[in-house]
Parts: C-alpha cells; sequence; structure tokens
C-alpha cells in the first residue's frame, strides 16, 4: 500500500480528479487505508460503507430489481455502486466492492472468498470477479491490495 496509494493519488491529481469509495465487505477498509496519507483531502471525497442492502438501494441508488435479480454479491450491483457513490459524492472515480469474506455466508454459487469489484474511471464503469482464500481478515486485506492495484493500472492508462 505504501507505494499504491501516492501514485493513485498523483495521477487523481494531475488529472484534476476526486474518488470516493462503496465498500460492503470491507466495511471501511479501503476507504481508511487511502485516508491513512498525507495529502489524500486533496483527491479522497468520502465512501459509503453500504453493508446493507437498504443503504446500497437508498445513498448508492442500486436498483431494487438488480438486487432482487442478481443479489448483492454481483457483477451489476458492483458497476451500479461504483457509478451510484460518484453521483452520491460528487466526484470522478468511485470504487466498489461487494463480498463474502466469511466463514458464514456462501453457497456453491457464491462460495465465502467471492468479492465482485468495481471501477468507475473517466466515465467507463468497469468490474471483475475474484475469489480468495484465507479467513475474514485475509479476503479483506486480498480485496483492499486487489481493487487499488487494479485502480492504479485503469488510472494509468487514462
Amino acid at each position: 500500500m505504501k507505494n499504491i496509494v501516492p501514485q493513485i493519488g498523483t495521477l487523481l491529481v494531475a488529472k484534476n480528479w476526486t474518488m470516493a469509495t462503496a465498500e460492503s465487505c470491507t466495511g471501511g477498509l479501503v476507504s481508511a487505508t487511502l485516508t491513512d496519507f498525507s495529502g489524500s483531502s486533496a483527491w479522497f471525497s468520502g465512501a459509503v460503507v453500504a453493508y446493507s442492502n437498504d443503504v446500497k438501494i437508498s445513498l448508492l441508488h442500486v436498483p431494487t430489481p438488480i438486487i432482487i435479480k442478481h443479489g448483492a454479491v454481483s457483477e451489476p450491483t458492483v458497476r451500479a455502486m461504483a457509478e451510484g457513490v460518484c453521483k452520491t459524492v460528487g466526484v470522478d472515480v468511485g470504487i466498489s466492492l461487494s463480498g463474502i469474506a466469511g466463514p458464514t455466508g456462501g453457497t456453491p454459487e457464491k462460495p465465502v472468498g467471492t468479492v465482485w469489484m468495481g471501477w468507475h474511471v473517466g466515465g467507463t464503469t468497469y468490474s471483475e470477479k475474484f475469489l480468495f482464500s484465507g479467513d475474514r481478515m485475509s479476503v479483506k486485506q486480498q480485496s483492499l491490495q486487489t481493487i487499488l492495484e487494479r485502480l492504479l493500472n485503469i488510472l494509468q492508462k487514462s
């Protein structure tokens, strides 16, 4: 994280962009990590910890039919979360996560360690599914590392 976050910040400042996070399974870990760095207020605006579906719907504007049809841990949900946090907070870049950190909550279709991530950058929304192993904290840490690495990669190409 020591190298990734400052690079993200530098790229956002260079583009005159700000960002926000929409987190479910990480419970604010991503936003806490981003704000651990001095100067992050120049590019980090805020976060929504949307642990419940009601918060995803009311604050992040995830359409109820998406939650009903696909569930909270799904591609359409994280895409809507990333776009929704941009609207709610008024930023250029939104990142989102929704997953099953465990040890309970998994199903054969969505086992423990399943995490969907979304990135809304420069008007384009990206999403990707991951399957992490380990205990609850390990899944959260792997999610943190992965979402920020991918964000850096997207920003470098934008």
